[in-house]
C-alpha cells in the first residue's frame, strides 16, 4: 500500500494580508497528480486543514475542489482536524463521506475505530487522532493525567489495545508537537503555560506516525515523520523545501518513506538596506515577483516606505526600519523626558523618537496649528 502524507494545508491563511487561496488550491490540486503518478492508494491529511475554525465560503470551496481532484485520481482518503480547525464542523457528513471514500476522524470516541483498508497482503489500520485539547481531552478519555503527555499516552494506550486484537500493520494520524521537533514562526502555540511537546516514544508501538502541526518536513525517526505545510507561511521558511511523504507498506510493515517535493508559487526573499538603494539597485531585480520581507536601515525613517517599496517590489508584503548602528537606548522615563518642556517641543521630541529625525518645518507648523486648535477648543468649554 502507498500513502502519501501531509498536512497543515490552512487553506483560507492570507499572508502578511495577500490572499494565498489560489495559490493553495494550485498546490493541493497537484497533489492529485502525485496520485496517478506513483499509484497512490490513499492520502493521510494530519490536520489543520482550515486556518481557522470558521472557515469562508471560498476556502471551503477549495477544500472540496481539491478532495475531488485527489479522490479522482484514484486515492481514497483519512483526515483529522488539528488545533486551527473546528472538528465538529470538519467532521459532520463524516459517515455520509466514507461510502466515497472519505473518511474523517474527528471525535475522540472514535480514536480507536481505524479505517480499515486492504492490500494483497491483508488489512492496514490507520487511526486518526485528532488534536486534543489537554483539559478537555483528559475528561473524555477518562484519564487523570494532565497536559499534552497525558491525554496522547492514553489515546495511543487505547489504539494499542485495539490493535493487539488485529491482524494488521498501523499507520497513525497525529496533530502534536513532538520533542525534537524544530518550529516555525508561522504556527500557533497548542500550549498556554505548561509544556505542549510530548516524546516520541509515546507514538511506540505502530508501523507509521503521521505527524502535522510542524510547518518544516522532518524525520523525528523512520516511522516518525512531520511532512510540513504545502506552501511557506512566515519568513522563517524561505529556506524550506515543501514537501509531502511517500510512505510504502509492505507485508511487514514500514518498508520506506521517500520526500516528493512540492511546487513553489512564488518564492520568499529578505532585503535590507538604505531606501535610495533597495530601489536603485539593479540587482534587486531578481526579487520583482517574490513575496519581500523589507528591512530599511536609513537613519531617518523614510516617509511612506512600504507604498514606495511596493512600487519596486509589488510583493513586498512586510517592512521594518532598523536604523544602521541602532538609535540609542533612552531610559529617561516620561516624568522626565517631557520636564520643562511645552507642548509643542514634547509633540517634536515624540517625532523625532518614532523615526529618527525632527519634524521638518512644515510639519512643525501642522503640529503648532493643532496644539494651537484644541488649546482655543478647552479654554471654549471652560467659558
Amino acid at each position: 500500500m502507498r500513502l502519501l502524507h501531509t498536512s497543515d494545508w490552512h487553506v483560507g491563511r492570507t499572508f502578511h494580508g495577500a490572499d494565498l487561496l489560489a495559490d493553495q488550491e494550485s498546490v493541493l490540486s497537484g497533489l492529485a497528480d502525485l496520485v496517478a503518478d506513483e499509484r497512490v492508494d490513499v492520502v493521510v491529511v494530519a490536520g489543520d486543514i482550515y486556518d481557522r475554525a470558521v472557515p469562508s465560503a471560498e476556502a471551503v470551496q477549495v477544500y472540496e475542489r481539491v478532495l475531488v481532484r485527489i479522490r479522482e485520481a484514484g486515492a481514497q482518503l483519512v483526515i483529522t482536524p488539528g488545533n486551527h480547525d473546528s472538528a465538529p464542523r470538519l467532521g459532520a457528513i463524516g459517515k455520509f463521506a466514507e461510502a466515497g471514500g472519505l473518511h474523517m476522524r474527528t471525535r475522540i470516541p472514535d480514536i480507536d475505530r481505524p479505517v480499515l483498508l486492504r492490500d494483497d497482503h491483508g488489512d492496514v489500520a490507520l487511526y486518526g487522532i485528532p488534536y486534543l485539547e489537554p483539559e478537555v481531552a483528559r475528561h473524555s478519555l477518562g484519564t487523570a493525567e494532565r497536559g499534552h503527555t497525558g491525554v496522547l499516552t492514553e489515546a495511543m494506550r487505547r489504539i494499542r489495545a485495539d490493535l493487539a486484537t488485529r491482524q494488521a500493520r498501523s499507520v497513525v494520524l497525529a496533530h502534536a508537537f513532538v520533542t525534537g521537533g524544530e518550529a516555525c514562526d508561522s504556527e500557533r502555540p497548542i500550549a498556554v503555560g505548561g509544556v505542549e511537546q510530548v516524546p516520541g516514544s509515546t507514538f511506540d508501538g505502530v508501523d507509521y506516525v503521521a505527524l502535522g502541526h510542524l510547518h518544516g518536513a522532518q524525520e523525528l525517526a523512520n516511522h516518525l515523520r512531520y511532512s510540513g505545510s504545502p506552501l511557506a507561511y512566515s519568513f522563517s521558511e524561505a529556506r524550506q523545501h515543501k514537501s509531502v511523504w511517500l510512505v510504502e507498506i509492505d507485508e511487514a510493515g514500514l518498508a520506506g518513506a521517500e520526500r516528493r517535493m512540492l511546487p513553489v508559487p512564488r518564492q520568499l526573499a529578505k532585503l535590507n538596506g538604505l531606501m535610495a538603494d533597495l530601489l536603485g539597485d539593479p540587482a534587486n531585480d531578481e526579487f520583482h515577483e517574490h513575496y519581500l520581507s523589507v528591512t530599511v536601515t536609513d537613519q531617518i525613517r523614510p516617509v511612506d516606505a512600504l507604498r514606495r517599496l511596493q512600487e519596486r517590489f509589488p510583493y513586498a508584503v512586510h517592512m521594518e526600519w532598523q536604523p544602521a548602528g541602532g538609535r540609542g537606548a533612552e531610559a529617561l522615563r516620561y516624568s522626565e523626558a517631557v520636564r520643562g518642556r511645552d507642548d509643542l517641543d514634547v509633540a517634536c521630541c515624540f517625532v523625532e523618537h518614532a523615526r529618527g529625525g525632527r519634524p521638518s518645518e512644515r510639519e512643525s507648523g501642522w503640529l503648532r496649528a493643532a496644539l494651537e486648535t484644541v488649546t482655543a477648543a478647552e479654554s471654549e468649554k471652560e467659558r
